[in-house]
This record gives structure tokens, sequence and C-alpha cells, in this order.
């Protein structure tokens, strides 16, 4: 390639990343508009029309309050994206970036300012994206808003779920999952890592109950009550569909470390409580969702451990967190809600006396990074993991959405 061609198509290049980085600029200035409209007062005066507005199954209370409620909120808005989009194009102008990159923000902004006036005046309700009634056809999206995840901003959680388009705001600031009130099953709730996990959600303001084959009571820190508690046994998960119907989010954390054996019992133990148990609770969790608000609100993580791509020092401990990984990421291609794998690394534990991270720390991890949507959550000291796992999950996943087919509809 001569030097001339390789100027062009760099000059292209940041051409292109420039227009990009205007329309994504113009939505963050959206989104933090739209957060700060719920914490200063004369924005949320025009704000609060749009929460006037809609039924929990998303259609319309009033056409009347509905047209008014885009000349309050959702013109003033677009009118700011505007005028931003207006200072980023005069920054980028004194960069020397062509003219078409230059206007992508401001075309961009000028036409959430045209539909938010053609919705205001009656003509264009169509281009109401998000708030579109009927039932939901998928799960609240990872990256992109879709009408799942707006749908809990007015019915879950008004204060959180600010963003428009992309979730890049609601990450940055924890609100792209609030746990407040939710109510949350912790399996395992009676070891190290239970334990943390029921106080750190608890922190959080969610409203925990334990799920252990333990019989002695668990309080948490700073409280002398001890939690609601259901108690089972392997095998008898069933028995506990009832309860799960109640439960938003069930984190299935059970497990057994045999380390070196390899006899049949071991063999045997290993796979029914890593992996076959948590198969029949995930099964028995997601017959629950049933409704808009379940596919919106319910959730399941399960810890799948480090020991997906990275050795344990205990063969059974891998071979059975690995199967419960791959079936977890085989379910996700159809599941109807969000389902989490928690990828941890060594914390110390019964199981585990000599590992490095402490459980309330990792614990609290886990929930910093629930809360900006992570999927998959991982918390290691081992570099390489980061790497791994997600080219694991994205192989995997790959394979098995190309050679399997899902339920068959109708």
């Amino acid at each position: 390639m001569h030097l001339s061609d390789w100027l062009l198509n760099s000059r292209w290049f940041i051409d292109a990343s420039a227009g990009i980085g205007a329309i994504v600029a113009v939505e963050l200035v959206r989104d933090s508009y739209h957060a700060l409209a719920h914490v200063w007062a004369p924005l949320y005066r025009l704000h609060v029309w749009h929460h006037r507005v809609f039924r929990p199954d998303l259609s319309v209370k009033n056409d009347t309050i509905y047209r008014q409620a885009h000349w309050y909120n959702d013109v003033p808005e677009s009118l700011v994206m505007l005028m931003f989009s207006g200072l980023w194009a005069w920054l980028l102008w004194g960069l020397g970036i062509s003219p078409w990159a230059i206007s992508l923000g401001i075309i961009y902004a000028l036409g959430f300012l045209a539909t938010g006036m053609a919705r205001g005046a009656g003509l264009a309700e169509w281009t109401d994206f998000t708030h579109k009634a009927g039932p939901f056809d998928a799960t609240p999206g990872a990256w992109m808003v879709n009408r799942s995840y707006h749908w809990r901003h007015h019915f879950d959680d008004q204060d959180a779920y600010f963003c428009g388009t992309l979730t890049i705001v609601d990450k940055f600031l924890g609100t792209a999952l609030s746990l407040k009130g939710k109510r949350i099953a912790v399996t395992g709730a009676s070891g190290t890592m239970g334990r943390a996990l029921l106080q750190a959600l608890s922190d959080r303001g969610a409203k925990v109950t334990a799920f252990t084959s333990s019989s002695t009571p668990i309080t948490l820190v700073g409280s002398t009550e001890p939690l609601p508690t259901c108690t089972w046994t392997i095998g008898q998960e069933a028995e506990l569909a009832e309860q799960l119907e109640k439960i938003d989010i069930l984190i299935l954390n059970h497990g057994i470390n045999v380390h070196g054996q390899r006899d049949e019992a071991a063999i045997a133990r290993s796979y029914e409580i890593n992996a076959f148990s948590h198969w029949r609770w995930l099964e028995l969790f997601l017959k629950t969702v049933k409704t808009n608000k379940d596919i919106a609100t319910k959730e399941v993580w399960i810890n799948t451990s480090e020991a997906e791509v990275s050795p344990a020092v205990s063969p059974l401990y891998e071979l059975s967190k690995r199967t419960i990984g791959d079936l977890v990421t085989l379910k996700r291609l159809d599941a109807p809600c969000v389902i989490r794998k928690l990828v941890l690394g060594p914390f110390k534990s019964n199981l585990n006396p000599i590992g490095i991270m402490s459980a309330d720390w990792v614990a609290r991890q886990i929930v910093n990074l629930a809360v900006r949507d992570m999927r998959n959550i991982i918390v290691t000291v081992n570099p390489l993991t980061y790497v791994l796992f997600p080219l694991k999950e994205w192989r995997v996943s790959l394979y098995f959405r190309w050679f399997s087919q899902g339920k068959v509809k109708g």
C-alpha cells in the first residue's frame, strides 16, 4: 500500500471514529440529563410527566398526558442534546475533522428533537420504541436498552435504569441493576461465601433469604434476628418450587470439593452437588418466569467458579464445575430471564482453607459488578481468567448456537 493510500484510509478511519464518537457523546449527555432529572427538582418537575403516562403493560393511560409528556420531557432533553452536539461539532471542526463526520452528532440530536415534537403533536407514536405495549420478546439488554430494560425504570426502581439507548451511563453509575427491595435467595447460605453474599446483598437493600442444609440460624452483622431460612437437602429441590415463585433473584452458591479423591462415591457426589443439583434449581426457577415483570426483574446467578477455565488442583471439582458451566451457557441461549455466572478465584473458606482472597471482599465485588449489569462476574487474582473466560464463553456459546436448537414454538 502506498503512503498516500494509507494516509487516505487513516483519515477515513479518524473521521468515522469522530462521527461515531459524536453520536455516543450525545447519548451520554442524554442519559446524564435523565439521571440529573431525578435529583434536581427543576428538571424533575418536567421529567415527572414521563412517569405519569404508562400502565405496567406500557399501555398509555391518557393520550393528552402522553403528548404533553413529550413537550415537557423529550423536547427539552433533545434541545440539550442538540446544544451539546453543536459544541462537539465546533471542537471537531477545530481538529480538522471532515464536515460529514462533524454533522453526525447534530443529525442524531435533531432526529430525537423531530420525533419528540412529532409525538407531542400526536403524529408519530410508533417511534416510541421502548414504550411499546405487549409481551416482552427479550430479556433486558446488556449493552443496548430494550423494552424490558426500560420497563424497570418505570416499575422497578425510578432511581435506576436511566439509559435510553446505550447502557454505558448506568454501568458507570452502578444503576444498571437495582437490588433495593429485591427478594434474593442464596443457596449454600451457611457456608463462607453464602454468608458473605447475604451480608453484601442486605447492605444494598435486598430482602435476603437463606437456603441451607444446616439447621443453625444465620444472623447478619448488625442484627440480632436470624434471617428467613429454608432448609433443604440435595435431591429434594422440587419441594421448594412454591418458595421460588416469591423470589426475584436466585443465587446458586452451594458446592463441594472432594480435593484429590477419585473413587466412585466422590465422582457421584461431586457431580450431584456441583452440577445436577444446580441444574434442577435452575430449571425450577425458570418455570416461575411467566409475566413481563418476571422477564424484566427475575434473575439467576450461578457460582460456576474459575475452574471453568483454570486448574483448581482438584480434578473432580474442575470437571463438575465445567459441566454446570457449559450447561448454563447452553441454557442462556433460550433463557426467559437474565442468567449471570459468578467466576470466582480462590477465596478462603471451609472448602478452600488456603484461599487467597477474603470471601467478604469477593462478595462485595460480585455485588459491585452485578449492579453494573456484568453478565459474567469475574473476581480473581489471576489476570489470565479475565482474558480466557470471555473467549471460552464466546466460543462455547457460538458452538451451541450453531449445533443445537431451542424449544420448538407452537
